[in-house]
């Protein structure tokens, strides 16, 4: 494995979790699951985005130190560590639901509590169409999840893609998954594995499966 530290990423029902769990199992890493079910701002979030965007964000941005924090005091980078969301997605969700003048304290926040934590080597972006990640929501069936609309779930899709291609000492694999599902298309699961492991490519990726 030629790296120790990979996030996985993408929208909602996107499989992120699901191939961090894969992934962590065959290479016998340290896994990292964010913890949103500990968010009680999250419901209320879906309800009323205006009145609790703020609260929410915040609520992620210090959950989400406090569990790096906390896992980089473990030896961060022994053997590998796979997790399902990376530094950056506070700030690409605050970007979405945050106010400009909120957003300029959240982004301020962020860079002096992130600022010395280990960033991941490499960040895999699982991409879907809209329509598919509304399908995903909905098998999921968490009823505040329902709420989300198309519009929203398009902001922060050309937001992680923006924040990806602009990020700083990261590769980054962004993988179509259109057409493909991970959990049932062998094929597609170990074509996307070698994609990881390949040497010396570009720093930033786009690659169909």
């Amino acid at each position: 494995m030629r790296y120790s530290y990979i996030a996985i990423e993408g929208l909602i029902g996107a499989g992120k979790t699901t191939l961090a769990r894969r992934l962590a199992e065959q290479w016998r890493g340290r896994l990292v699951l964010e913890e949103f079910d500990e968010n009680p701002f999250l419901p209320k979030f879906y309800e009323d985005q205006q009145r609790y965007a703020f609260a929410v964000e915040l609520s992620f941005l210090a959950q989400r130190y406090h569990q790096l924090k906390r896992t980089t005091e473990q030896d961060l980078f022994s053997p590998c560590t796979i997790a399902d969301y990376s530094l950056g997605k506070s700030l690409v969700f605050a970007s979405v639901t945050l106010a400009a003048d909120e957003y300029a304290l959240f982004r301020d926040l962020y860079q002096i509590m992130y600022g010395d934590l280990p960033q991941p080597q490499l960040i895999v972006y699982l991409h879907l169409g809209i329509e598919r990640v509304r399908e995903r929501i909905k098998q999921r069936g968490r009823s505040y999840e329902q709420r989300i609309g198309a519009d929203y779930l398009m902001q922060l899709q050309d937001r992680y893609l923006d924040h990806l291609q602009k990020r700083p000492g990261s590769q980054v694999l962004v993988v179509d998954l259109e057409q493909h599902d991970l959990m049932k298309d062998s094929d597609a699961y170990d074509r996307l594995i070698s994609l990881v492991v390949e040497e010396g490519q570009a720093p930033h990726r786009v690659a169909t499966l």
